[in-house]
């Protein structure tokens, strides 16, 4: 995936040149220029503010998975033949059919903890606990309310109502199954352990790779807007963050390492029907809610290090000011600054 990110301006402010075309050199916090006529100045105001920083990123419109973007395994325990399978693109609620073996249903519930035992009345555990969720009682014990309600299920989804759950009667996963790809095949064996296909969930969310050195920059819970196709915007929050960098191609270069993020949007259903479809993404990292700002362009290069503005007084007296750099606000291509100046100043730009 491209990616393209926001660099800090500060390393690439060059000593800025003069409107006259002789260098400019600053030493001290305020420096006056020579009082010889000089031509009429391009300026802009200095500001105050709001400011933030950005990543900008290309990213991917896809179903929730894995933290790493991976799908979810479905894991078949039944015995027989495949006798109906799901298609790529359905979507299986929790409670549903999954597929059928020996035309016996196969149910999809909800839960981390995939099936890897009978459970009967007495049974107790983690997976007794999601399977009471599933049927909207509590606990982590199979008592009998757990039996009358598995019954009524097994009712209406016309599965034999023993009021026991056997090992290849369903397939357990986090969330309702959208499924990405089957491995099964109709008519073929259905072997217990084998996946029978791949899942994520139903709810669409943008996928990102940040480069490794943007980990500690982007953080969950960072606000993002994302550009959709049509040029329409949805907004969001970075909700996952892998942990682990890993590179493209065969050689591992460590330059290429990237990190792989998730951004949750705050209204899903603004991107619907837009599977896997490219999108722009802006992530706020950083901001502040009052500063003096100028233009990135404003600021040139002092001869003993760090940074000044050009301010022109009174009577069009232009003098250098030292400025203390704060916050690139990366979309605005402005600066917070800190020094002998205040809002309403005029400040000398570059001639367009």
């Amino acid at each position: 995936m491209r990616r393209k990110t926001w660099a800090l301006a500060a390393a690439a402010v060059p000593v800025a040149v003069a409107a006259t075309g002789g260098a400019v050199v600053a030493s001290g916090s305020r420096d006056a220029t020579p009082s010889v006529p000089q031509a009429t100045a391009n300026t802009v105001k200095v500001q105050r503010g709001e400011l933030f920083s950005m990543v900008s990123l290309n990213g991917t419109l896809t179903y929730r998975a894995r933290s790493d973007g991976a799908p979810y395994s479905a894991i078949n325990q039944a015995r027989g033949i495949y006798t109906e399978l799901p298609g790529e693109g359905d979507t299986v609620d929790c409670g549903d059919v999954f597929y059928r073996v020996d035309e016996d249903p196969v149910l999809l519930l909800c839960g981390t903890i995939p099936a890897y035992r009978d459970l009967h009345v007495g049974d107790t555990g983690k997976d007794v606990r999601q399977l009471n969720r599933n049927l909207h009682a509590t606990g982590s014990r199979f008592t009998s309310k757990t039996k009358q309600a598995l019954k009524q299920l097994q009712r209406r989804k016309g599965i034999h109502a023993t009021g026991a759950l056997e090992l290849g009667d369903a397939v357990f996963l986090p969330k309702p199954a959208t499924i990405s790809k089957v491995t099964g095949k109709l008519g073929a064996s259905a072997r217990p352990g084998a996946p029978v296909a791949e899942a994520t969930s139903d709810t669409l969310e943008v996928q990102v790779e940040l480069d490794a050195t943007q980990q500690g920059e982007v953080t969950k819970g960072d606000r993002a807007r994302i550009t959709l196709p049509g040029n329409t915007s949805a907004t969001g929050r970075v909700d996952r963050l892998g942990k682990i960098a890993r590179t493209a191609g065969k050689d591992g270069d460590p330059q290429s390492a990237t990190i792989p993020a998730s951004i949750r949007l705050d209204e899903p259903k603004q991107a619907r029907g837009l599977d896997k479809a490219p999108v722009q993404v802006d992530i706020t990292t950083q901001g502040v809610q009052s500063a003096l700002s100028v233009p990135v362009t404003a600021l040139v290069g002092r001869s003993g290090g760090g940074f000044a503005v050009e301010v022109v007084r009174d009577g069009g007296r232009r003098e250098l000011v030292a400025v203390k750099l704060g916050l690139f606000d990366t979309a605005g291509g402005r600066v917070a600054v800190e020094g002998d100046i205040d809002e309403g100043d005029s400040v000398v730009v570059p001639s367009l």
